[in-house]
């Protein structure tokens, strides 16, 4: 074998915005649909800005029929006179990374574009991009192929294409489909980002349109009542206990919104936001929040005698039960972990948050004491159901032995290292013991279920924890589980870096599927956000022609595409189920790393995650016949 020479021509420096195109995953989180629809979200979040700053009041989102999207605000304009680099500003903005009127604080005091990479970075992944900038009574024009400039500029400045006594910027862009999975838009994730941001910016009117079907789509969002009507629209299904609460202050320049209600519901749910951006993992405004809540509340416990000297406080779980909540905050100098702002990491937020809520919601209280005794009947039932669930769970869960169980259940791996491990969920004796057989035995583990699982959605506590399978995956998984009352869940204890759901590619495995995700995402949500869920992709054919290499195809569409490339006949296979595999199919197909196709489950939206996850699993029928009926063509998982 030749040596590789590494010497200084091995050395590689990527030029201007080669970077985002070699590693989009670091800019925008991945290239499925979640990493697309970023796209989108980073030119708006940009005009949202130029609305926080005072100058723009409507954003127009608009999805063409060719696949591109349009956005365009009424703010300021896009500075267009010569920078300090010899170009036009507008032309710094698009091609260089780190660079806008995020770092002047003169300019914007807060901003969610704090990087400065988002409109060079949705440049740089885009087949093409076109900008127009109105101001200073005209209108400027620019654009962009595969994020390098195609206009050559007289003197370094923007041609000037008409006149306007308005102001604002309109970007259009086509997403590259050397970079993405998919480029087309996914509306219903859209709208709902565009509802959210309106809900956050009382005053601002956010106009969208879908042009790719017979008839334009066009919504409107504008939300006067601001987080009121938020959490309002969130619990519109709900029996809902008292009226929203709302409040809000400033402390140590950082600005904090919340609104919150209780209903009649065993879970909680609790939004946060930076800057008008979700923060899907939370974050230490998050926590500022939960722990002020949690003190002030076993506070007035004892103060009412609900709470004896003998008795221990309220967990946080307990006063959050039935909680629904949204913490907006507005942050100078936010700082993220990551580009894609799914975390906030600023301790001065838990602070500031901390601060207003105890302020704020001891002021509303003492002026609502029956709402504040209906919110402490909320804690003091949680904190009975959990203290018999504890004494149940004690029962039912009781520890098997991590190997090969008499049942033969789980077929643990070797290695204890959860980093290196990953456990396969299979459905049926049949293709659990071909999985056994065809395994790799240092590192994946194979857990065979019987058939469909309960659905959490409609089952009481104590027959989710008394049903056998689940409490076999519990077991195994080795981190326990969270409830709306509790909370045993401790994601360092997961033993198994990927945990992959093995159904058959047909209508019975893809309910089994759903059914596991049900629990994962009600139970153990920890585990889809954090990245370690992922649904096994068995193909369903086997193509094997009289001349050449046998080849297996995954779907419908990798078929017809081998229909129209191959020559010559070629006797074709189909998988009913994966029972039909002999072990060493299996694992060339569906076990081995080198080879599988694995679909990693993300969840971008947790409100609507939530929602769908309610609506598809369960007992209100029509909905769900509307909602498949409607997305049966488009549906996907994330990868």
């Amino acid at each position: 074998m030749a040596k590789e020479t590494y010497n200084e021509s091995s050395i590689k420096v990527l030029e201007g915005l080669e970077a985002v195109r070699m590693r989009p995953g670091m800019y925008i989180g991945s290239t499925s649909t979640k990493g697309l629809n970023h796209l989108i979200y980073e030119i708006v979040d940009n005009s949202v800005d130029e609305h926080l700053a005072g100058y723009c009041d409507e954003i127009k989102v608009t999805l063409n029929k060719d696949g591109s999207a349009t956005v365009e605000d009424n703010g300021r304009g896009i500075p267009v006179g010569m920078h300090a680099k010899g170009m036009s500003a507008e032309r710094v903005v698009f091609t260089t990374l780190h660079a806008g009127g995020k770092f002047d604080n003169a300019s914007y005091k807060t901003s969610g574009g704090l990087h400065g990479v988002g409109s060079s970075v949705v440049n740089a992944l885009s087949t093409w991009l076109d900008v127009e900038v109105s101001r200073d009574g005209n209108i400027y024009h620019d654009r962009y192929e595969q994020g390098k400039p195609v206009i050559e500029l007289e003197k370094g400045l923007l041609p000037i294409i008409g006149k306007s006594k308005k102001t604002g910027t309109k970007i259009s862009f086509v997403p590259d489909p050397e970079i993405f999975e998919h480029t087309r838009f996914k509306e219903d994730d859209i709208k709902s980002r565009l509802h959210e941001t309106a809900y956050l910016n009382p005053e601002l009117k956010i106009i969208y349109t879908d042009l790719r079907g017979d008839e334009p789509d066009t919504e409107t969002f504008h939300e006067p009542d601001g987080l009121v009507g938020f959490v309002n629209d969130i619990d519109k299904t709900s029996e809902k206990l008292h009226d929203t609460v709302y409040f809000s202050g400033i402390s140590d320049d950082i600005k904090v919104e919340v609104a919150f209600q209780f209903c009649n519901e065993f879970h909680e749910n609790i939004l946060g936001f930076c800057n008008n951006i979700y923060n899907a993992e939370g974050g230490t405004h998050i926590t500022g929040f939960k722990t002020a809540f949690t003190q002030v509340m076993n506070s007035y416990a004892r103060e009412l005698g609900i709470l004896k000297d003998k008795d221990q406080n309220f967990t946080g779980a307990d006063v959050r039960n039935g909680m629904t909540a949204v913490i907006s905050i507005k942050h100078r100098d936010p700082r993220f972990e990551g580009q894609t702002k799914t975390k906030l990491d600023n301790q001065d937020a838990a602070k500031a948050v901390n601060k207003v809520t105890t302020d704020e919601i001891q002021l509303y209280f003492d002026r609502n004491i029956d709402t504040l005794k209906t919110v402490l009947s909320c804690a003091e039932k949680a904190a009975k159901i959990r203290k018999s669930e504890e004494k149940a769970k004690t029962n039912l869960l009781t520890k098997q032995k991590f190997s090969f169980d008499s049942n033969g259940k789980l077929a643990n791996c070797e290695s204890r290292d959860p980093s290196k491990c990953e456990i396969f969920i299979v459905e049926g004796d049949s293709a659990g013991g071909s999985a056994k057989t065809a395994r790799n035995r240092m590192y994946q583990a194979i857990l065979p279920i019987r058939g469909k699982i309960l659905n959490v959605e409609k089952a009481s506590m104590d027959k989710i924890l008394q049903n056998l399978e689940i409490k076999t995956m519990i077991n195994s998984f080795g981190c326990g589980f969270s409830e709306g009352y509790g909370n045993d869940f401790d994601i360092t204890k997961l033993r198994y870096d990927k945990i992959i759901i093995m159904a058959d590619a047909d209508v019975d495995g893809a309910h089994i599927s759903t059914l596991l995700l049900t629990l994962f995402y009600r139970f153990m949500p920890e585990l889809i956000y954090e990245g370690h869920v992922y649904i096994a992709m068995p193909p369903l054919y086997k193509a094997m022609p009289k001349n050449g290499k046998e080849e297996y195809l995954y779907d419908d569409e990798a078929l017809e595409k081998y229909r129209k490339r191959h020559k010559g006949p070629f006797t074709l296979q189909r998988y009913k189920g994966l029972g039909e595999m002999d072990p060493e199919q299996l694992w060339e197909t569906t076990l081995d790393p080198e080879r599988r196709k694995l679909k990693q489950v993300e969840i971008e939206d947790g409100r609507m995650a939530s929602d769908v996850t309610e609506m598809l699993m369960g007992n209100d029928v029509p909905p769900r016949k509307q909602f498949i009926y409607d997305n049966a063509r488009t549906a996907e998982l994330d990868v």
